[in-house]
């Protein structure tokens, strides 16, 4: 995480970054490990939640959330919101193209098991808020654009989620002929997660810049504190991944069957979500960098509201839930993966540096 932290940008990433995979995968086993072979450690984190929201999880998220919102240059905010095409794009794709390509899906791959398919479309409901800012940010992105992009969405998430959730799960069946099962889900439950997750590490990093900024200079902030805080983002993240899978590790080791069924129509939907943002951008002109943050705000979703509605309505026992736990298990080395394409179509596709086009953007704004 620090090559991408700092204000002064490399050429290439560095040992840190160029070992995520790994350092993801190792994550991924040692909470599986836990959950499975160790007594009592997913009943202990189930009990460690307040107003549905496990207070460990939410710890690591913040904690991998607050270096990246730190790094973003808030002075270059309104200039990000008046990019018309992108904010124009991003809510098409997130609350059109997302949610009905998730439920058809849903449908295709898993017409006979009506609770994972469930499941399915409350994920394909949360849109981006957590994990997205470490993908854009590792692929170059525009820090200043993702952090515009999630707060509009998940403004949008409050407002939009019941709404979507009745129309895909009881309208929308009904038209077509198919079952169709209800949600009932309250907007306080909704907003309190966009405050938590998005709300607090935002305000921590406006605050950090404005009082670094003001009381030592910015030359300091970007040169010293940033490269300071920077490795926190990737130990956040390894600690989330590691508690969000042995939270339901005995869950995922007991149904392999199931839990492929549910991976299948996951992976298409990712691939496929961020190939047809990253083309979308490039064909409206946005560069690299904002087609990029384009790609992971929208292919990107909030497992943990996902996980957090699946189990306040319909319990932590049932498929709704299960399938929104299998969701990180794929998005993670899914989107990890995506990061490294990124890079790669930078210079075969944009014919750009990302790391030099990060570069240009920040020297654009004094």
């Amino acid at each position: 995480m620090t090559s991408t932290i700092t204000r002064t940008v490399p050429k290439h990433m560095s040992t840190l970054d160029k070992w995520l995979a790994v350092w993801i995968g190792l994550a991924m086993v040692a909470g599986l490990v836990l959950g499975r072979f160790v007594p009592g450690v997913s009943e202990m984190l189930a009990r460690l939640e307040v107003g549905g929201i496990s207070v460990p999880i939410a710890l690591g998220l913040l904690v991998m959330m607050y270096p990246v919102l730190a790094k973003v240059r808030y002075d270059k905010v309104v200039a990000v919101t008046g990019d018309k095409k992108m904010l124009i794009s991003s809510l098409v794709l997130n609350w059109l193209v997302g949610p009905a390509m998730m439920f058809a899906l849903a449908w295709i791959f898993l017409p006979d098991l009506p609770e994972y398919r469930t499941g399915l479309i409350i994920v394909g409901l949360a849109r981006c808020i957590a994990m997205v800012v470490i993908w854009n940010d590792l692929a170059c992105g525009d820090p200043e654009a993702a952090a515009v992009l999630i707060a509009i969405n998940s403004v949008f998430q409050v407002v939009a989620f019941s709404l979507l959730g009745w129309f895909y799960l009881t309208v929308l069946p009904g038209w077509l002929g198919l079952d169709s099962q209800g949600l009932d889900v309250s907007v306080w439950q909704i907003a309190l997660n966009v405050l938590i997750f998005l709300g607090v590490p935002l305000l921590a990093g406006f605050a950090s810049r404005w009082i670094g900024e003001k009381y030592r200079g910015r030359d300091w902030y970007e040169e010293k504190f940033l490269p300071v805080i920077g490795p926190w983002a990737l130990y956040g993240l390894l600690f989330t991944i590691v508690l969000l899978f042995a939270l339901q590790g005995e869950a995922i080791t007991k149904n392999p069957v199931d839990v492929a069924r549910i991976a299948a129509p996951l992976l298409i939907y990712f691939g496929l979500m961020w190939f047809v943002c990253m083309l979308l951008g490039k064909s409206i002109g946005l560069g690299y960098p904002r087609s990029t943050t384009l790609a992971f705000t929208a292919a990107g979703n909030n497992f943990e509201l996902a996980i957090a509605v699946a189990i306040a309505t319909f319990g932590a026992t049932y498929g709704q839930a299960l399938a929104g736990v299998v969701g990180p298990l794929i998005e993670v080395p899914v989107l990890v993966g995506l990061v490294y394409v990124s890079l790669w179509l930078a210079r075969t596709w944009f014919k750009t540096d990302p790391y030099a086009a990060i570069a240009v953007a920040e020297s654009r704004t004094p």
